[in-house]
């Protein structure tokens, strides 16, 4: 992949109407597929949060130079330093954006502060890729969404459950019409023991009494990320047990722990989250899609799956006699996309949160070097975060059935 720039700025290709071939799929999914035209030179990035910032491939990028590093604590900084082979750092995201060198940063500090340093980056003129949620209210994402409209900057939301190698095989299956028609769908995040995230160094981080349904995305993917579709409406049932984290906490004293929520899409559809931190269940991020013609069931932490279910047509009988068409069912061979030409081959290798890390690495780098939209851009991120903030409020309001507020101008809802 090229290094050298063609001469003509990211706005000004915008501007000029350079049609670029296969640059999405039906759901926001990038095709990912090789262009014709000449390429910006290499994305010189600033990475800032030394936890969850670690674990990424910005290094083995062809397009990209991690340009500069930063965390407030020197430890962190150290850890990126070393992992990115970077010999600059800063003391903070404030400090870093003021690099005229640097095209863009990577953002992934405390959910909280996401929509602050991602609007201090872009104010600032760079890219931005950041880690979930969006916003964890209905103002940031508006916010948010204004910032990117008044700069043209490119933002991006690194849901890794988009790139699960399962979702894309769901994908995949939903463009081709194997599924059918979906009749409904379903997404868990059950994270046991998370508390003890919630301190660390004997320090409260910004996950104590963090709202469930305000982490939303690794579900919400699972549908809008697969099928396009948006959640227009939802119900949602929280549950808490009166311990300190979940009666004094920074989200309004946040009661909940677990949140079950329902939610209808623009299609009518039923779509089903359960997000819980303290339940006894096994940790999984999972959906499942069932349809008229084929059903796909995510690995099942309980030991079942990947499974495909099909329509058949042989009759069998149940346990009291009555006759029912009996489905197939099989073993569903998962392929490891990250070892394929969807990725440059320096990326060809499994990475964190279910060989996601990579594509999201090579989605954020190749759609600023091309001129186009990520897959997960910010009306997407959106979409993913929104209703989580409306299923909370749900919760709160004790199940109060509740509207979502649409941000994508070119999507239509319409009453099913």
């Amino acid at each position: 992949m090229g290094r050298e720039k063609s001469g003509m700025t990211r706005r000004a290709f915008l501007r000029s109407g350079v049609a670029v071939a296969g640059l999405t799929l039906s759901g926001g999914a990038s095709a990912l597929e090789p262009i014709t035209i000449e390429k910006q030179k290499a994305i010189r990035i600033g990475v800032v949060g030394g936890n969850f910032g670690c674990s990424f491939q910005w290094h083995e990028h062809p397009d990209c130079i991690v340009e500069a590093v930063s965390d407030l604590r020197p430890e962190r900084r150290q850890r990126l330093k070393n992992g990115y082979k970077c010999g600059k750092s800063y003391e903070s995201l404030e400090k870093l954006i003021l690099d005229k060198k640097i095209d863009a940063v990577a953002v992934f500090t405390g959910a909280p502060d996401h929509v602050r340093h991602c609007i201090a980056a872009m104010k600032e003129g760079k890219h931005v890729i950041c880690a979930v949620p969006a916003a964890v209210s209905v103002e940031e994402a508006e916010e948010l969404l204004d910032t990117v409209k008044r700069t043209g900057l490119t933002y991006m939301m690194a849901e890794t459950s988009y790139y699960r190698q399962a979702a894309i095989s769901a994908r995949k299956w939903y463009q081709e019409g194997k599924f059918g028609e979906i009749i409904s769908s379903e997404a868990e995040y059950h994270h046991p023991g998370a508390d003890k995230l919630s301190f660390e160094n004997g320090q409260i981080t910004w996950r104590h009494g963090l709202p469930p349904m305000l982490y939303p995305t690794h579900c919400t993917a699972l549908i809008t990320g697969v099928t396009g579709e948006r959640l227009t409406e939802v119900v949602c049932v929280g549950w808490g047990n009166g311990e300190p984290e979940v009666t004094s906490n920074r989200y309004n004293n946040n009661p909940f722990w677990n949140a079950n929520a329902f939610f209808k899409t623009d299609k009518g559809r039923p779509f089903r989250v359960s997000r819980s931190r303290k339940v006894a269940v096994r940790g999984t991020e999972r959906g499942q899609w069932v349809g008229s013609k084929m059903s796909f069931y995510m690995d099942h932490p309980n030991g079942l799956g990947p499974i495909i279910v099909r329509a058949g047509e042989q009759i069998e009988k149940d346990d009291a006699g009555f006759e029912r068409k009996l489905a197939q069912f099989e073993k569903y061979e998962q392929p490891l996309y990250w070892k394929t030409s969807m990725l440059p081959e320096p990326l060809r290798h499994d990475s964190g949160h279910g060989g996601s890390h990579t594509f999201l690495t090579h989605e954020f780098i190749d759609a600023l070097v091309n001129g186009r939209k990520p897959a997960v851009d910010i009306y997407e991120a959106l979409a993913y975060t929104v209703p989580g903030i409306i299923a909370h409020k749900s919760a709160l309001q004790g199940g109060k059935q509740l509207k979502i507020p649409q941000f994508d101008p070119k999507v239509e809802i319409h009453d099913a």
